[in-house]
């Protein structure tokens, strides 16, 4: 008997079990997806809000399923677009080198539960072939699923020191946007926040019916002219 599978499936079903626990005991997900709940949970833990946060992005990235795009406003809404982004950042990066390393650790068996088969079919092999700077145009493209994409990249060979530093310059863009958009809601600048909700959602629009066609360029190979 394989005693390090054997261990691997126990832990995994205590985490599978722990979350759902977690899911129905705390009504997460309704919390997680109504942004004035949220606001009230974070400053209930005053004076240390800020740390609050940063674990809230940390688990919206790890429990794929929530949208990003809540928390990373709240960010800007309470701590300006400076803090706002830099508090994002670090719990967006500490959820995404989590999820990476489940998968790591993991494999495929716990990617499956938390990120669609047919998203995992389609990206494993093609992050297994074609590396970082593949992984890193990934992460810029809008409306690409980034939280599932660090699962994915978790079953690659991309060191971890490599995909922190994607995650941190693939976010940033997106990441500022959001934290912009809550400082003007904050600040009663509707405006301002229509004009990058509009500029957003034109990115994400353009990304989302043309990533496959980006893929596919990304996929071909220029074959090594004949001398």
């Amino acid at each position: 008997m394989n005693y390090k599978i054997a261990y691997r499936e126990i832990l995994l079903v205590v985490l599978v079990v722990l979350l759902g626990y977690l899911f129905v005991h705390y009504n997460l997900y309704e919390i997680l997806t109504d942004k004035e709940r949220i606001i009230s949970l974070i400053k209930s833990f005053s004076p240390y809000d800020q740390i609050a946060f940063m674990v809230v992005q940390i688990f919206q990235v790890v429990v794929a399923p929530f949208p990003g795009e809540v928390t990373g406003f709240i960010g800007g809404y309470l701590y300006g677009p400076v803090l706002g982004t830099l508090y994002s950042t670090i719990g967006l990066t500490l959820g995404s080198w989590l999820a990476f390393g489940l998968a790591h650790f993991f494999g495929l068996p716990l990617v499956e539960k938390f990120v669609k088969p047919e998203l995992v079919q389609k990206f494993d092999r093609f992050m297994r072939k074609k590396g970082a700077l593949y992984a890193f145009i990934l992460f810029l493209i809008p409306g690409f699923p980034k939280d599932s994409l660090c699962y994915v990249i978790g079953l690659s060979r991309i060191p971890v020191g490599t995909f922190l530093l994607l995650v941190i310059a693939g976010r940033f863009f997106w990441t500022l946007m959001l934290s912009l958009s809550g400082n003007f809601a904050r600040n009663d600048q509707y405006i301002f926040v229509l004009v990058i909700a509009a500029l957003s959602c034109a990115l994400g629009i353009v990304g989302y019916y043309y990533r496959d066609r980006w893929l596919r360029l990304l996929r071909r190979r220029k074959k090594p002219k004949a001398d």
